[in-house]
């Protein structure tokens, strides 16, 4: 006996693909009209998204009277942007290129999430549907936006850091907006942790 006592008769003998789909993140490439010396995927930008968001809400009680949920953020971070298995990461411009379109593909983008929860069994897709459509939890929603910015900027850094100017503008917008920040914790995390990414190997300190 292994503890999870569920009769073979009551497994369904039908299949479900939403972990399958998941796992295509790795194929879905980002920064689609710039040119990358590190091409990145939005499984990697998830993970990084997650360990960021994490790191906010773990800041943000620790030395600003907070009492968020660190692990229900990284949680939102890992399927922040899982709509774009189907819709593709989106360049910012074409994105806000007008009104209309920015809320066509918001609208795309609740239909590709809802695609991706009808590939589970229905009980279990009440489960998962919270992690996909947070928006009305408006503090989980600023912390993971934030996390998704430095996220961003992390990755123009590591490009300048290869010679690759093509990311410079887009790194300094991102620092500005982060720096201009009202949360609290974003300013910290730039501040202390954020110049550690413009460091080599040998230049971080290793104890």
């Amino acid at each position: 006996m292994n503890g999870y006592d569920m009769k073979t008769s009551d497994v369904s003998s039908e299949q479900y693909d939403f972990f399958a789909f998941l796992s295509r993140m790795r194929y879905i490439s980002r920064w689609g009209l710039m040119r990358n010396t590190v091409p990145e995927n939005i499984q990697e930008h998830s993970l990084d998204v997650a360990v960021i968001a994490h790191a906010l809400v773990m800041i943000r009680n620790t030395y600003f009277n907070g009492d968020l949920d660190p692990n229900r953020a990284a949680l939102y971070g890992i399927f922040h942007d899982a709509s774009e298995i189907f819709t593709g990461d989106m360049p910012t411009p074409v994105k806000h290129f007008n009104p209309n379109f920015k809320r066509s593909f918001h609208q795309l983008e609740e239909r590709a999430r809802r695609k991706l929860l009808a590939m589970l069994p229905p009980e279990l897709a009440r489960e998962y549907e919270p992690l996909f459509f947070f928006e009305s939890e408006e503090e989980y929603v600023r912390i993971v936006k934030a996390a998704d910015k430095i996220a961003a900027l992390t990755k123009c850094i590591e490009e300048e850091k290869s010679g690759n100017l093509e990311f410079r503008r887009a790194g300094a917008e991102h620092l500005e907006y982060l720096t201009a920040s009202r949360l609290p914790e974003v300013r910290y995390f730039v501040e202390k942790f954020l110049p550690g990414y413009r460091l080599s190997l040998d230049e971080l300190k290793l104890g």
